[in-house]
């Protein structure tokens, strides 16, 4: 279809090239089907586990009973005579949604031994404990500590974390056993930072089948938790700048984070900053909006040029002022008026533009570029008949005007007494001779 027939084209050949368009135009059909069904397909995935794809869970650690530890590691292998079986995620009831990062209150408590059978390693300011199988995965957040440690120092200002203990599970079960005895546990984290001790807990999979788990961003979440209580003398603060702050400096869901802020934002369900001094919403939306809008409130105060005052902040909260004070003497402006100027900065920030990094978007867009290939292809199909047409026309003109045109047949015979050219015989009088286009031509 792309090159052209010659200027004889047969009504074989017309049929044959029918026939081609007629198979392209089923292919183009069935990859439309196909696109249809997987565009349907990741919507009912995405409405299947988008619950468990946002932000850390809304359960306040600091509020949350204690969870009755698990048996220790040897006790919780698994055996062939009983399968593992797999957590069910919690509903909006049981107040969790699925998170990556937890911080529970503890006073009293001690860093637990290493399991047997536990490999470690010493880097120096951090130390990890892992099962030998998980020697991989602890690799990249060992090649990760020192660049998030540098990074944490540098946005708080201080020489935070200075003796880090990281125990990572195989398992959310074997990593609930590494919690410190009579600590309590987040009983929906897939990680979590006993910030007095500076003890960190991840697990290698993932709490729910086909949950977002990124270890090594788990990892820079917990360690901001450690890092911001060191700077802050372990002192209080208020929960949504904590939470934000960890979300902010580890980097995770941007994408997810700016299309729930642009979403709240057009709707108006931003939430008061007061609100969120405590404890988050237990409704997975508003908890996604919670933690979305936190860590975007430390990014407004951590822009470039305050910076600094961001780092003096952390220093009047480390001297024991209570977070109005500190965020009055940093940014000589109290609570109120932060959250009205932020309040400002993302309504000019979040206007249309984010949708298209939303999955209906790529995919309408997706869809998009499939109409107008095929609706180009068939024009262009269009074109090429009508030039076959054309040159099919001209042809068939010719062919009726060369069948029309008279021919003379003459007996030629040379003059008497003519002198012939050297070399040319005399004709013979019985071979006729033909005129065609002005040209003479002997039958033989």
């Amino acid at each position: 279809m792309k090159g052209t027939l010659p200027r004889s084209v047969s009504p074989a050949l017309r049929a044959a090239a029918a026939r081609q368009r007629s198979v392209g135009a089923a292919r183009w059909g069935v990859l439309l089907c196909a696109l249809l069904a997987f565009l349907w397909g990741g919507v009912a995935s995405a409405q299947t586990v988008g619950a468990h794809t946002t932000y850390p869970t809304a359960v306040d650690p600091r509020l949350e009973e204690a969870a009755p530890r698990p048996a220790p590691p040897s006790a919780v292998q698994p055996s062939a005579a009983q399968p593992s079986v797999e957590p069910t995620p919690p509903s909006d009831a049981e107040d969790a949604t699925a998170r990556p990062s937890d911080h529970p209150l503890a006073v009293g408590l001690e860093v637990p031994p290493v399991p047997e059978g536990f490999k470690t390693h010493d880097g120096g300011w951090i130390h990890f404990a892992y099962q030998p199988s998980s020697r991989a995965r602890v690799e990249t957040l060992k090649l990760a500590a020192d660049k998030a440690r540098e990074e944490l120092r540098e946005m708080l200002g201080q020489n935070v974390l200075e003796r880090v203990h990281v125990r990572v599970g195989r398992t959310v079960t074997e990593m609930e056993t590494l919690a410190p005895e009579g600590a309590g546990y987040p009983k929906y984290a897939s990680g979590v930072a006993y910030s007095e001790i500076g003890l960190v807990l991840l697990t290698e999979q993932p709490r729910y089948p086909g949950e977002r788990h990124d270890l090594v961003q788990i990892f820079r979440h917990e360690l901001a938790h450690v890092a911001l209580h060191d700077a802050v003398g372990h002192r209080n603060v208020p929960r949504w700048f904590n939470e934000g702050f960890a979300v902010h400096a580890s980097g995770e869901a941007v994408t997810d984070r700016m299309q729930t802020l642009w979403t709240a934002t057009l709707a108006g369900n931003l939430l008061p900053l007061a609100d969120l001094a405590q404890r988050f919403p237990a409704d997975a939306t508003d908890a996604s909006i919670a933690y979305a809008q936190a860590a975007d409130v430390v990014r407004y105060l951590l822009r470039s040029h305050e910076s600094y005052r961001f780092r003096a902040l952390i220093e009047r909260l480390r001297t024991g002022q209570d977070f109005e004070a500190a965020l009055s003497d940093a940014y000589a402006t109290d609570l109120s008026n932060l959250e009205y100027e932020w309040r400002e900065d993302v309504a000019r920030r979040y206007t249309f533009w984010p949708v298209l990094f939303s999955g209906s978007m790529v995919w309408m867009g997706a869809l998009g570029l499939f109409v107008w290939g095929w609706r180009k292809r068939q024009k262009r199909n269009r074109k090429i008949l009508a030039r076959w047409a054309v040159e099919e026309a001209r042809e068939d003109a010719r062919r009726a005007e060369m069948a029309n045109r008279p021919v003379h047949i003459v007996l030629a015979r040379p003059s008497e007494g003519m002198p012939l050219p050297p070399g040319e015989r005399i004709s013979r009088p019985d071979i006729p001779k033909i005129e065609h286009d002005g040209n003479w031509h002997t039958l033989h």
